[in-house]
């Protein structure tokens, strides 16, 4: 799996193949969507036309809630492979840990033991909820897809995901733009050095972590920058120095809401 993908959550329907066109023809490889982001047809007609060997390409898409449940979660499969036009996905995730989730992963089990789906994982998941899973089925999660970032950086549960063989994968690289993200002073300083940007310096800290990113932006000068992190190391005291803006905290959703629980669980797609 590419340590760095593009993500189209949030992209309209009808944006989203000129915006997975665009990031393919910059260099991108890995392309991250979700049925309840209602846009994987058009995620499906961008790899079509791109010409790109379908081996060369790593596809991930997720089960949403209401699709929960052994038999339910092979149908959404089904619906899901059918609008990207594939016959196999890279990386298949249970979007949200709530519903009947067993029910799923032993449905995504078998998925992947025929190869329908390379690999398995979720999405979400606090320690509580993964370890259990973990002790109550065969295949262990490959992924576990979270918010993580500067300031919600959780490396007590990056730590527990790597001793369980599990790998983090950031979602909201950027914090969303939120907590004056594009204007960090420390991250402005940082890149100033390297001569690189705020969003380089946050995408290349997390990657330097371990972690795989899957930053959105429908602007393709916005898509080759983020790509542009390979060619830059942190020091350790730069990666030491950023540390000290973790919050210990969400600033998109906290999953551990009860309040959270009980809008995602009750909200509905077209899947």
């Amino acid at each position: 799996m590419p340590a760095l993908g593009y993500g189209v959550f949030q992209i309209p329907d009808d944006e989203t193949q000129r915006a997975v066109e665009a990031a393919l023809a910059v260099g991108y490889r890995s392309i991250d969507t979700a049925a309840a982001y209602q846009n994987e047809r058009a995620v499906g007609k961008a790899l079509a036309v791109s010409g790109i060997p379908r081996d060369e390409l790593f596809v991930t898409t997720k089960l949403w809630v209401q699709d929960q449940g052994e038999e339910d979660a092979k149908r959404a499969f089904d619906r899901s492979l059918e609008r990207l036009g594939l016959d196999y996905v890279d990386l298949y995730l249970i979007h949200q840990p709530f519903g009947d989730y067993y029910g799923s992963w032993r449905a995504m089990e078998q998925l992947h033991h025929s190869g329908h789906a390379r690999a398995i994982g979720v999405s979400n998941f606090y320690p509580d909820r993964l370890i259990d899973l973990i002790l109550h089925n065969e295949v262990t999660p490959a992924i576990n897809q979270v918010e993580t970032h500067v300031f919600f950086q959780r490396k007590d549960y990056q730590e527990l995901m790597q001793e369980r063989g599990i790998r983090i994968e950031s979602w909201g690289p950027l914090a969303e733009g939120r907590n004056g993200f594009f204007d960090n002073e420390l991250l402005t300083e940082i890149g100033d050095t390297h001569g690189k940007s705020v969003a380089q310096i946050a995408l290349r800290w997390l990657v330097q972590r371990g972690a795989v990113v899957i930053p959105k932006t429908i602007r393709p000068e916005r898509m080759s920058e983020n790509l542009d992190i390979f060619d830059f190391i942190l020091t350790d005291d730069e990666m030491a120095q950023i540390a000290t803006l973790d919050t210990g905290k969400s600033v998109v959703i906290d999953h551990n809401d009860p309040k959270t629980a009980q809008h995602l669980g009750g909200t509905r797609f077209d899947t």
